[in-house]
């Protein structure tokens, strides 16, 4: 059986997985933003190990979860599931960073990089990556007028290129990246059309599965299948400049 963590767990998919991981032995620490979250994450899944909470919007608090994680012992695998939406108004954080780029992208990263290593890493893109550019050149949105959907749809992006830097970086760990579907949670929204009961399968294979076909790293899946990404994930010149970025903005460098 593996300890695994999952960030962005009181709701939705990361608790969707948990409760599934839960049920098949694995020990589970969850993620909560604040206590109220922690509180509901802790009645949906009494049997959880532990509950994490901070606020991933802030370089901080990404560093207070990351101490907390690292206070319970090594993990196996770690699920960066944390996210915010497509449909979010142009909003900066205490850093003076758009939100969606602050805990999708440097928020996946931070955690990365401060987390003791795990077995296994998975990062939870999104269809919507396919048809996004990596926009290393304005990710701080300066340049450009807002838009939530391409905002997110590059923080997805960023997620996959991380996973797959970190495979190129780690070899002895297994990173992928994969994408859920769009499916009817709070954050896909009611008329979501894909399956909510296959949504949470392919990160929980990852994270513990036994399969050949799941000991594989530097890979993109959807449904438990491999799926092709955006070329540009996979590039690993712009891989190494988002790492760099997100190290400059951060103070935090993503250990060799």
């Amino acid at each position: 059986m593996s300890r695994i963590f999952i960030s962005g767990s009181s709701s939705g998919l990361g608790l969707m997985v948990a409760e599934f991981l839960s049920s098949q032995g694995h020990d589970v620490v969850l993620h909560a933003r604040n206590a109220e979250r922690a509180e509901d994450a802790r009645r949906a899944l009494p049997g959880a190990e532990a509950i994490v909470v901070g606020d991933l919007e802030t370089i901080a608090g990404a560093k207070v979860v990351a101490a907390q994680a690292n206070a319970l012992g090594q993990f196996d695998a770690v699920i960066h599931n944390a996210a915010v939406g497509y449909r979010e108004p142009h909003r900066t954080t205490a850093n003076g960073l758009p939100h969606v780029f602050a805990i999708n992208t440097l928020s996946t990263y931070l955690l990365t990089a401060l987390i003791d290593r795990p077995k296994r890493l998975i990062y939870l893109s999104s269809g919507m990556h396919h048809h996004a550019d990596a926009n290393l050149d304005d990710l701080l949105w300066k340049k450009r007028r807002w838009n939530g959907s391409t905002a997110y749809a590059e923080s997805k992006l960023h997620d996959a290129m991380l996973a797959f830097a970190i495979a190129r970086s780690w070899p002895n760990k297994l990173s992928n990246a994969l994408e859920p579907g769009w499916v009817p949670t709070k954050m896909g929204g009611a008329g979501a059309p894909d399956d909510i009961e296959q949504a949470h399968l392919t990160q929980a294979w990852l994270a513990a599965g036994d399969e050949p076909e799941a000991h594989v790293s530097g890979a993109y899946f959807y449904h438990l299948k491999r799926k092709a990404a955006n070329p540009q994930a996979h590039d690993p010149a712009l891989q190494d400049r988002l790492v760099a970025i997100c190290a400059e903005i951060s103070g935090v460098t993503l250990p060799s």
